[in-house]
């Protein structure tokens, strides 16, 4: 951390630094010292009778000029200049009295706060000179006029630099802490998501043992009534018990899979999108797959997303698009993957296309699936045309 990015943290602060209370107290002790430093040249040129009302006058704008400073403390550029006007006015008041040159204690920490800190060094040191000057032009040259201000100037230098030492350590623990609590977070969402997936592993599981076994069961038994009794009265409606029973065992199965990522057992992303369209294609359906781009390894719940939005997609254009052709498309383009589904179907219906409740719950579940992993998707249809577009960002490695 360089002295100016340094100057610029004292500036502002440093939220939840350990130094804040330190900071206060010398803040605290510096404007103690100023308004007692000034009162002192005002009170020696009223009794001295040297130039009192000039005096006086000069050392209440000093005082203002310095509490104005609090309106400066975000912008550091303005900070410089006010204290520039503060040095100004400080050295009027020493060409009338010559106990003015106390005052410069106080610029030395603003010195050494506020300027990088060779030129915060160079500006105690010229300071330094022009107090040793300033008091002998009034007094004459004696030791204690000369000795004085050095020691103050070294006093000042040895606690600045004491203090920005301190703070420099308090600043890098404080991004060391910030780093720490990041990478809690982070791994505590790993252990969150881990955990979803584990519970809707869970429940797949549970689904997949009991109601989709019962309704297997179920279509197995009205199956065999079917052809033990052929003339039976009722045997339309077991035949229609049979097919609902068939109907939801699939609907069943689709959930099933929306909720484990089966398709990606065994087998790269790009494979399992190959093999879930090969499953789709049916007379009259030319169906393929492209991979463009430098495939690489993604985080597993966005490989998932992909799968089963390309799943939903795929699935729908089977079902409604009466289709053609279809495109899967898989891109690679380094700080994100994308995924196109295209086909020349008969298009989607507005109301069907709306993103609302009444609208497809296919395609409102790939957007809330796309939504949670930080996507983006597209549609755009019209006879002959349908486009779902899927964009997730992923960090490059």
């Amino acid at each position: 951390m360089d002295a100016a990015r340094v100057a610029r943290h004292k500036l502002v602060g440093v939220h939840r630094s350990p130094l804040t209370p330190v900071l206060s107290a010398v803040q605290l002790g510096l404007h103690v010292l100023v308004v007692a430093l000034t009162a002192v040249v005002a009170a020696r040129a009223i009794i001295a009778d040297s130039h009192p009302y000039v005096v006086v006058v000069l050392s209440g704008a000093f005082l203002g000029v310095y509490f104005a400073g609090g309106l400066f403390r975000r912008r550091l550029l303005a900070a410089r200049v006010w204290l520039l006007a503060l040095t100004v006015l400080w050295l009027v008041l020493v060409a009338f009295v010559p106990e003015a040159v106390y005052l410069v204690f106080g610029l030395f920490f603003l010195y050494l706060h506020l300027l990088p800190r060779n030129w915060g060094l160079i500006a105690v040191t010229v300071t330094t000179a022009v107090s040793v000057v300033g008091f002998a032009l009034h007094r004459g040259w004696t030791f204690g006029g000369i000795i004085g201000p050095l020691l103050g100037a070294l006093v000042a230098v040895g606690i600045g630099l004491g203090y920005e030492a301190l703070f420099r350590e308090a600043a890098d623990r404080q991004q060391l802490i910030d780093e720490l609590l990041a990478t809690r977070n982070t791994l505590a969402e790993q252990e969150r998501t881990a955990g979803k997936m584990a519970e809707r592993e869970r429940l797949a599981q549970e689904i997949h043992d009991t109601v989709a076994q019962g309704l297997s069961s179920i279509q197995l038994l009205l199956h065999a009534v079917e052809r033990a009794a052929p003339d039976h009265p009722a045997l339309a409606k077991i035949r229609l018990a049979r097919e609902t029973a068939a109907d939801s065992l699939v609907e069943t199965r689709h959930l099933i899979a929306e909720l484990t990522p089966a398709a990606l057992e065994g087998q790269s992303l790009a494979g399992a999108l190959t093999r879930i369209t090969q499953r789709a294609t049916a007379p009259g359906l030319d169906a393929q797959v492209l991979v463009e781009g430098e495939p690489h390894a993604l985080p597993m719940p966005i490989e998932a997303a992909l799968v089963r939005i390309t799943q939903g997609a795929v699935s729908n254009v089977v079902r409604h698009a009466q289709a053609q052709r279809m495109r899967v498309t898989l891109t690679y383009a380094g700080d994100a993957v994308h995924l196109d589904v295209v086909d020349d179907g008969i298009g989607i219906a507005p109301e069907v296309l709306a993103e609302s409740p009444s609208g497809s719950f296919g395609l409102n579940a790939m957007r809330n699936r796309v939504e949670q992993q930080g996507g983006t998707m597209s549609v755009e249809s019209e006879p002959g045309h349908t486009a779902v577009t899927v964009s997730f960002p992923v960090e490059q490695q």
